[in-house]
């Protein structure tokens, strides 16, 4: 380092431990993160009202599990088609627009979604379950590029924890809300109501306050930016429009196949136990549904708090240089995959009626799996901060897939609902995806920024005519080319 690199390392460092406008912007998408998997897990509860006779005259459908089954995989139907556009639509155009847009369209869809189960039945509940889902693939690759560009590295685990653990607030709220709101006088339809209103309010926040990078946002200091712009090792967004991605490094690279992996792992295991713990405890436990959100809700309590521990002591090891990044991101997602596995072993041989134990162990089980925000789910940051966000809509994308395979292998294997012995096989498809899938991850992931992260940008022949010197600017162009395809 030069001398007149030290004043500006000096004020880069200085605003670190300070309250500035990228705590406010990870808040807000931390916000729009537990109001989106909200409105996603409201479904989960309500159905079991919609189908279940009640007091206040609210329509009763008569649909079999297989039509709840697949209500409930609709919404990825929607979700997968727009992973890759979005992540590379956010890389090169930011990510304001694009989480504005998924909080405005769920809102709006979920306002009406007791109108289209009313008037046109479950098909069209379907549809709106993938218009939503549609609209919220917009999320994460838009949510991994802001945090790409606002994130310093050294607070980068916590960040990325923060935003992502809203998903589990989200469903904290909701599973005990829902079922609140579903059991009351305002029935069922109240669920889709507050979580319409809510969306719509965020996004209005969103909107004044949000921004894509700090460049463009009005309501930074120059301080602050300066900070953000030299510890985030990512590339300004004017300049990532003139990258090309780079297809064929990232499709050969071992360490993103270990996250995809990874990511399809996670996706099938945890959305199993998302979708079906409800009408689990519902028909092998005998929950009643107001008891059925409360109880539900336990274990996401346990992984929301434990996510929180987790990163700390991922950030801990890795500052204080007590064990590498790489290492780290293995450490934490062997916990995350390999202890709610072996949890859901014991689980599978829990007879029948044992609730409290039950609950223990599903609560240790997705307690467990907040671990994996500081193991996959940032890794996609460390290992390209320019293509984050494309990175993250291939893998969100390809495991979101195992996301509706969850409910509908239950249907599958599934026959009498009542049967522990039956869900017992449930549970050990999604035990062997978290083996299998971690194991690949500890092979070959990589904690270092990858070569392929500064691609040469598309150059012309006016770009290498400089000072009347004609540059031979070929050799790019045709490395630039290969990386396309």
């Amino acid at each position: 380092m030069g001398v007149s690199d030290v004043p500006e390392a000096q004020t880069a460092n200085k605003p670190e431990s300070s309250f500035g406008l990228r705590h406010l912007i990870v808040f807000l998408l931390f916000l729009a993160t537990t109001v989106s998997y909200a409105t996603r897990v409201s479904m989960s509860v309500a159905i079991v009202a919609m189908t279940t006779d009640n007091e206040y005259g609210y329509p009763v459908f008569d649909w079999e599990r297989t039509v709840q089954d697949t209500i409930l995989s609709s919404f990825f139907w929607g979700y997968i088609l727009l992973q890759i556009p979005a992540g590379m639509l956010a890389g090169r155009f930011g990510g304001k627009m694009f989480i504005s847009v998924a909080m405005i369209i769920t809102g709006i869809v979920n306002l009406f979604t007791p109108l289209a189960a009313e008037k046109g039945g479950w098909m069209a509940v379907c549809a709106c379950r993938i218009l939503m889902g549609l609209s919220q693939g917009l999320l994460y690759p838009s949510l991994h590029g802001l945090l790409g560009q606002w994130a310093p590295i050294t607070e980068r685990s916590r960040m990325g924890t923060f935003i992502y653990a809203g998903a589990q607030l989200g469903t904290i709220i909701e599973m005990m809300m829902a079922g609140v709101l579903s059991a009351g006088p305002w029935g069922w339809p109240s669920v889709f109501y507050v979580a319409g209103i809510s969306c719509l309010a965020l996004a209005a926040v969103w909107m004044i306050f949000g921004a894509s990078t700090p460049s463009t946002c009005r309501w930074i200091t120059k301080e602050e930016k300066k900070y953000i712009e030299t510890n985030v090792g990512s590339t300004d967004i004017n300049e990532q429009k003139k990258m090309a991605t780079p297809w064929r490094s990232i499709l050969t690279s071992l360490p993103f196949w270990a996250i995809l992996l990874a990511h399809s792992g996670q996706s099938l295991g945890f959305w199993t136990l998302l979708t079906e713990i409800p009408s689990y405890m519902n028909k092998v436990l005998g929950v009643n549904i107001k008891s059925n959100g409360l109880l539900s809700a336990l274990p996401y309590v346990a992984m929301y708090i434990l996510s929180f521990i987790f990163s700390w002591s991922s950030d801990f090891l890795v500052n204080r240089n007590i064990i590498a990044l790489p290492t780290a991101r293995k450490v934490f997602n062997t916990i995350a995959f390999w202890g709610p596995a072996a949890a859901l072993l014991g689980l599978s041989y829990i007879p029948a009626g044992h609730l409290t134990l039950a609950v223990v162990i599903l609560t240790l089980t997705v307690g467990l799996n907040g671990a994996h925000y500081v193991g996959f789910l940032i890794s996609h940051i460390d290992l390209s901060p320019n293509f984050a966000s494309t990175l993250m809509g291939i893998t969100n994308g390809c495991g979101n897939i195992f996301s509706i395979m969850a409910p509908l292998s239950v249907s599958l294997v599934v026959k009498d609902e009542s049967s522990a012995s039956e869900w017992r096989n449930v549970f050990f498809i999604s035990i062997a995806f978290y083996f299998l899938s971690n194991l690949f991850f500890i092979l070959f992931m990589s904690g270092k920024v990858q070569e392929w992260n500064e691609p040469q940008p598309s150059k012309t022949l006016e770009d290498g005519v400089k000072g009347g010197e004609v540059v031979d600017t070929s050799t790019s162009k045709n490395k630039t080319n290969i990386e396309k395809f």
